[in-house]
């Protein structure tokens, strides 16, 4: 059995009466342009895959890595989203969409363009992208598995569970068009 030292609540039903940052807010707003029904939990950071098998535990939701990429350059980005239980390998990313190998994007590049911090990545990002520099890439395996995913709500210490068709709402909204990938 997994042995982890992460606290977490029990379900919230509303937003944080206090926004901790921008990319939070937006993400409530989202959820309420949507019409979804807030249901959340208030951790302490997450600090490993343990930590995230346990906060999908208690909202019965596979919490989805959220992988911000980029090639050598730093000129191309991407998010990624897959299932948490798959090994991610760079070449196979890049072998899936026919491009060149890349690597994990420097924190400051993830705080810069998405307004996220390391570990609260998450499809919401996206609405921070308003120059549209990072292409969206969806595991199938998430959208063809999983009914519900968990992600962080924009902060390290909040996460939700949302419908899995959201994934491809949301890009809706932010103006993305998501690429769809098998690896």
């Amino acid at each position: 059995m997994d042995i982890t030292s992460i606290q977490i609540s029990n379900i919230i039903t509303t937003p944080p009466e206090r926004f901790s940052n921008p990319l939070q807010e937006k993400v409530y707003q989202t959820l309420s342009t949507l019409g979804t029904a807030i249901e959340r939990v208030d951790n302490s950071p997450a600090a490993s895959m343990e930590d995230c098998h346990a906060i999908g535990s208690k909202l019965k939701a596979e919490v989805v890595k959220n992988i911000f990429l980029c090639n050598r350059q730093q000129t191309v980005f991407y998010l990624f989203i897959t299932r948490s239980d798959k090994p991610f390998s760079t070449k196979d990313f890049g072998k899936a969409l026919q491009i060149s190998r890349v690597s994990f994007a420097p924190a400051d590049k993830l705080m810069e363009m998405m307004g996220a911090e390391h570990g609260a990545t998450s499809v919401f990002c996206l609405l921070m992208d308003s120059e549209h520099k990072v292409r969206y890439i969806i595991d199938k395996d998430v959208l063809d598995n999983l009914e519900f995913i968990g992600c962080p709500d924009g902060t390290l210490t909040s996460y939700m569970k949302i419908p899995t068709d959201h994934l491809l709402k949301i890009a809706e909204l932010s103006g993305h068009s998501p690429t769809i990938i098998e690896v």
